[in-house]
């Protein structure tokens, strides 16, 4: 792939001590002058290509439908009447299962993720790591073809799935990054919202795809031995290195890189924990710096709704293959309309007002699918689908927060803290999911566990300081690069 011809022409960022301050955003570096559609829409592009892995594979289809299934169950168990207990233990067994590889990912995830942000930052190379991020997941959907339902491969399927979060988290650091080399303080929240309905919009179409097929019987194949599902994850893979190739096309570094700050890849992290304490130690900074913190727990909540979601309609409501999907369509949707809207609103309002509306209806709703339970699907069709019209909104005005106090020449270091701390987090929702189940033996008790952890991080958002919206901060864009 092939470097674009020119780049924008912006100041070139000044040399930032390792303290942390710093006296340019990095938003302002591009003014009021508003990018290349064709960059904006090649940058969103990457959502698109793939949120198939999360709404496919990672939500309704392969791990709801196939990976935690009787499927990989040993035989005796798969016998079973399903409304039997011993059943739905065992299933449980499978579901906590998957929670404990997620669990795991978030350690690799914490490890990695600011570290090569920071080595991305300081070779002005973000693009590259972005590259190498989204080869990876795709070389592990297509891994996911050797997934055959037998119970000793159930590991594998959970294993290549971690892996695949870890990579991709790693390849939405630097994407993340590139946002704030196409945007500026009054747009970055529209283009935010763009890039996640575009993904949610992706999501749909891929989710349409596989209903087709479905519906014509996969047109005389035979899918036995799991062949259905591990053609879906080998499709999902086609379609990402199809859609993800405009970015690299269209789309320039966010930096020129700060050579000053080239170190060694473990002398990384000392150079990293020195400037987590200059975001902690210089007043300008300090908001992001909690930022980091509260959205660390906010957005493991988030994640858990999609992650285990079609697993709560199938596991507790008892939806059916076509129902799942059906569901997984319309939830796609009004996320995906939802946050394109959404995202013009955080321009005029803030971000954080937007975040925290719609974890609080979210908490509303969840805590009402769990209580309503014995109501029936139609609980979950309500309950589920006000919960997808308000992530969606929160996750890209989630983003558009930090690349509105993102520092400039840090976007990547700074947006892999972003992921990190989610990361370090992230043990919360999955594992909260994961004890809840064990303990209980029944999966609808997984959904306290990912509610308390949204409650949580609705109340460590409350204190934390709003970015300056745009109005504010163009005005200030004088004194700031003064």
């Amino acid at each position: 792939m092939s470097e674009p011809e020119s780049r924008p022409v912006v100041p070139e960022p000044p040399a930032i001590a390792n303290s942390g301050a710093v006296g340019v955003i990095g938003l302002d570096l591009r003014g009021d002058t508003p990018a290349p559609k064709k960059q904006v829409y090649s940058w969103a592009l990457w959502d698109w290509a793939t949120q198939p892995f999360n709404t496919v594979i990672l939500t309704f289809v392969f791990t709801a439908l196939y990976l935690t299934t009787d499927s990989f169950l040993p035989a005796d168990l798969a016998a079973l009447d399903p409304s039997s207990k011993a059943y739905d233990t065992a299933i449980a067994g499978l579901t906590s299962s998957l929670g404990l590889g997620s669990t795991i990912a978030a350690f690799g995830i914490l490890l990695l993720a600011p570290v090569l942000g920071q080595r991305a930052d300081a070779a002005g190379r973000q693009k590259l790591w972005l590259g190498i991020g989204t080869g990876a997941l795709i070389f592990c959907m297509l891994g996911l073809w050797f997934v055959e339902p037998t119970p000793n491969l159930f590991w594998l399927g959970v294993a290549l799935i971690s892996a695949a979060t870890v990579f991709q988290e790693i390849a939405a650091v630097n994407s993340n990054a590139m946002l704030i080399g196409i945007a500026n303080p009054k747009n970055v929240g529209r283009i935010s919202g763009l890039g996640w309905g575009f993904g949610y919009l992706g999501g749909i179409i891929a989710l349409v795809i596989v209903v087709v097929l479905d519906t014509f019987d996969w047109f005389g194949m035979s899918t036995d031995n799991g062949l259905a599902y591990r053609l879906i994850a080998v499709g999902c893979a086609v379609w990402a290195i199809i859609f993800s190739i405009p970015i690299f096309l269209n789309v320039p570094e966010p930096s020129l890189g700060r050579p000053e700050r080239k170190v060694g890849f473990f002398r990384s992290y000392v150079l990293l924990v020195k400037d987590v304490a200059g975001l902690y130690r210089d007043p300008e900074t300090r908001p992001t710096f909690w930022y980091l913190l509260s959205s660390a727990v906010f957005r493991d909540g988030l994640g858990g709704v999609f992650a285990f979601g079609a697993i709560i309609g199938t596991a507790v409501f008892g939806f059916e293959t076509q129902e799942i999907i059906v569901f997984g369509i319309a939830a796609n949707l009004i996320a995906g309309v939802s946050t394109i809207l959404a995202g013009r609103l955080d321009d005029r309002v803030g971000p954080k007002r937007i975040i925290l509306a719609s974890i609080g209806s979210m908490i509303v709703a969840g805590l009402a699918v769990f209580l309503l339970r014995d109501g029936g699907t139609m609980v979950f069709w309500i309950g589920g689908l006000i919960l997808c019209a308000f992530v969606g909104p929160a996750q890209a005005a989630a983003r558009s927060f930090l690349a509105r106090v993102t520092p400039a020449g840090r976007e990547g270091e700074i947006f892999g803290l972003y992921a990190t701390t989610g990361r370090a987090a992230s043990w919360m929702a999955s594992g909260a999911w994961t004890v809840l189940i064990v303990l209980t033996s029944q999966t609808a008790f997984g959904i306290l566990g990912i509610m308390a952890v949204l409650i949580i991080g609705f109340l460590l958002l409350l204190p934390v300081k709003a970015p300056r919206c745009a109005k504010k901060h163009t005005a200030d864009r004088s004194s700031l690069t003064a």
